[in-house]
Formats: C-alpha cells, structure tokens, sequence
C-alpha cells in the first residue's frame, strides 16, 4: 500500500487512478487531504479539507472509500449570524470496469484511467448540511420587535400592542 498527498491544484478530487488497473486484485493506494480550501464547481466552498481516499484494484473495479471532514460557512437558523459548519462524509463506490459489472450507480472507469471525485464529493458534503443548522444550542435568536440579535444584546420593549380581538383573552390571563 502507497501513500500520497494530494498536491495543491485546482481539482483535488480528480485522481489519475489508471496505474491501479494493472496492479494485482486487493493492491490500494492512499491519498492523503490537507487542503486549507477547496471550491467544487459549481457552488461549494470547503475550508480545511482533511482525510483520506483509499482506491482498492478489484476483480469488477476500483473500489473508491472516501472519509474526509471540512467546514462550510453558513447562516444561523436562529440569529441569521454566519458561522463555519464542520461536515463529515464517509462512503463508499465502485468505478466499475464494464458496464455488467457495475453497480447501481452506473459509475465506469474512463479508459482516460482519471476520475473526478468531485461531484460525489460535493453530494455527499451537501448532504450532510443540516436543515437548519444553528451557531450554538443556546443561540438565543433575532428579538421579534426590533430584529437584534439577542446573543450580542438585552432588548427591554414594552408590552406590544394586543390584537384587539385577543384583549379578551388577556383579560383571563391577567385576572388569574
């Protein structure tokens, strides 16, 4: 098993694997990120790529693990504040070397012996973004009346106007 930093260039996830064909079935080959920033066409920039993708020669194929953490910079769902987010991915695919050996996915070896790791990459980094991701869990949020963020400051507003058709049911509350 060798071991390889990916050098600094414009497209980390593209890999010349097409020496790998012709090794023995069960030879491997590391490459190791360290990557201070990554942009993934079309819209996805990572911040401190690390980790590793492993190539495996195989009877059907190169079998591809990937395992790598990054950040991305995102909005707070509560604050609207934009904080770095760490993502992690971890997942497994088979470059297939014909069309009957591959799997569901469909993914075949280029005779150009390069693939583009990329835009499995950028999926699965996606993918692992939460649905509303929030700087803390003690985020405290926007203040409904004035928008300020109530993490940096203490808003004292007066009682807000009630609706006047729910006066009537302040008037029980008030009266307990």
């Amino acid at each position: 098993m060798a071991n390889n930093t990916v050098s600094k260039n414009t497209n980390p996830f593209r890999l010349n694997v097409g020496f790998i064909v012709s090794q023995d079935v069960g030879y491997s080959r590391d490459f190791e990120y360290e990557e201070p920033s990554v942009h993934i066409d079309p819209d996805l920039d990572l911040i401190d790529v690390n980790g590793r993708i492993r190539l495996t020669r195989t009877a059907k194929g190169l079998l591809v693990k990937v395992d790598l953490t990054a950040e991305i910079t995102v909005e707070c769902g509560r604050c609207l504040t934009y904080f770095p987010q760490p993502l992690e991915i971890d997942f497994t695919e088979l470059y297939a070397f014909s069309p009957k050996t591959a799997t569901e996915d469909g993914l075949l070896l280029p005779e150009s012996g390069r693939i583009d790791l990329g835009p499995l990459v950028r999926e699965e980094m996606l993918l692992s973004v939460p649905i509303s991701p929030f700087c803390s869990p003690e985020c405290r949020g926007l203040c409904p009346i004035c928008g300020e963020n109530l993490n940096e400051t203490v808003c004292n507003h007066e009682d807000e106007s009630i609706d006047p058709r729910l006066a009537v049911l302040k008037s029980l509350l008030d009266e307990e």
